[in-house]
């Protein structure tokens, strides 16, 4: 055990000095290895609370609760013990604010507290495995990371000006998720087309092609970007086969979706009020078309299916025929291979309707609130989801968006991804050649600085 025994003298004594070094080498030996220097250039140290500041060498160790920082002209990656890989922008100041990680423990955590500068990471099997154990803290926001790659940047008008250096024209700041998670319970997961299962959790991304599957027990909201919403209830399985949206031009959406097995309830949104010919239903037993409708869809077995209109009229078609029956509001059908016959009640009222869900579409899908050029946090996704929470917003991020926080607490999405983002010369943590590549940005940016 160490104690701290406190001295008020000016000068510290020959004792006080070996005490004092002795204090730190045991916060060192109590604080847990975090990881350490993969790639160092310029000048960087990392300093443990007490303790001398050490440089940002290769192969240098990292512990919890290190300061680490860079100098204007350097950069650092650094590899955890979890896997997670980091670059250090050059001035950028951050503090392993915690760290704890072993091998399939429930309370692996890590929490990093960015002051200025950013960082570009890539995650490893901390937040894939615990959705809610990583996070970043800035001066004026929380960013909870589930299991991802992405940027995280504290601007001031330094990025205005990287920005202004370059000739090229921006990309739109598109949303390529067909839907995002709400009113999650239970673990509900996303397969896509190369059968690659992640967890979802609220806010998270579902995108064309891929898979929803709910555990027993599980439900959750899948909002569309058209303001579809369809309610999942416990072992599920629901594919997006296609979903196609702008909302400037409706009528030219499309929205088909199958229900492999389990059950749902569903609103149709903007596709289905422009064109019902856009917006279809697919089960092992029946395809559904629309007419501006509210429906349940109770697959209970491999070849029966219940369906059931709370609202609008659906048309329901048996597999193998051509005919189709009608289902105003109140009526429902039962559908196996051989046999139809009329329902008198609904099956599925145990599960929530997703009308009556609240929904913020502006923290799922809003965009073009905020400009490219302002001063704050600015966090780009290269894949996975990011949630990023003010003191009185959220903002959801998938694969390929930009969000946005401003000083004030403000939170959005640019219409345009900064320059600064989509041309950044440091290197990212998992690129083959850091050296060859920050020397070659440095330089550029350095010369650009000259002929300006």
């Amino acid at each position: 055990m160490c104690t701290l025994i406190k001295t008020w003298r000016f000068r510290p004594t020959l004792a006080q000095v070996v005490g004092g070094l002795l204090l730190g080498a045991c916060l060192v030996a109590s604080a847990q290895p975090a990881g350490e220097v993969e790639f160092a250039q310029g000048v960087g140290i990392a300093q443990t609370p007490g303790q001398l500041p050490r440089t940002l060498g290769k192969g240098q160790s990292l512990m919890a609760g290190d300061r680490l920082t860079t100098a204007p002209d350097a950069s650092a990656i650094i590899k955890l013990t979890d896997g997670s890989r980091m670059t250090l922008r050059p001035d950028t100041e951050m503090i392993v604010q915690a760290y704890r990680f072993k091998q399939s423990a429930p309370d692996n955590s890590m929490v990093l507290q960015l002051l200025r500068g950013g960082l570009r990471a890539v995650t490893g099997t901390m937040s894939k495995g615990a959705p809610d154990a990583v996070r970043i803290e800035t001066a004026n926001a929380t960013v909870g990371i589930h299991g991802t790659d992405f940027d995280a940047r504290v601007c001031g008008p330094e990025c205005k000006g990287e920005s202004a250096k370059i000739s090229e024209k921006p990309r739109p700041n598109a949303i390529a998720a067909s839907a995002k998670l709400i009113a999650a319970q239970g673990e509900i997961s996303a397969i896509d087309s190369r059968e690659v299962k992640r967890r979802l959790v609220d806010g998270g991304s579902v995108y064309p092609g891929e898979t929803v599957e709910t555990a027993a027990g599980a439900k959750g909201v899948l909002v569309f970007r058209d303001d579809s919403r369809i309610t999942l209830g416990g072992s599920t399985r629901f594919k997006v086969d296609s979903f196609i949206f702008d909302d400037k031009n409706p009528a030219d959406g499309k929205a088909m979706v199958s229900l492999l097995r389990g059950s749902m309830r569903a609103l149709t949104g903007l596709i289905g009020k422009a064109d019902k010919r856009n917006v279809g239903f697919t089960t092992p037993t029946a395809t559904i078309g629309i007419r501006g409708t509210g429906l349940d869809l109770d697959c209970i077995a491999i070849d029966s299916c219940n369906f059931f209109t709370w609202q609008g009229v659906i048309e329901v078609t048996q597999i193998g025929q051509t005919t189709s029956q009608l289902l105003e509001a109140g009526q429902g059908l039962f559908v196996s291979r051989t046999v139809i016959r009329s329902l008198t009640a609904p099956t599925l009222e145990q599960l929530e309707r997703p009308d009556l869900v609240p929904v913020d579409m502006r923290q799922l899908f809003s965009s073009g609130d905020v400009s490219a050029d302002e001063i704050g946090l600015f966090v780009f996704v290269r894949d996975g989801h990011i949630q990023v929470t003010s003191s009185s917003q959220t903002l959801q991020l998938g694969r390929g968006e930009t969000g946005f926080v401003g000083n004030d607490g403000r939170v959005g999405r640019p219409l345009e991804i900064p320059l600064f983002i989509q041309f950044d010369w440091v290197p990212l943590p998992n690129s083959p050649n850091p050296m060859l590549l920050s020397t070659l940005g440095l330089r550029s940016s350095q010369l650009a600085n000259l002929c300006r």
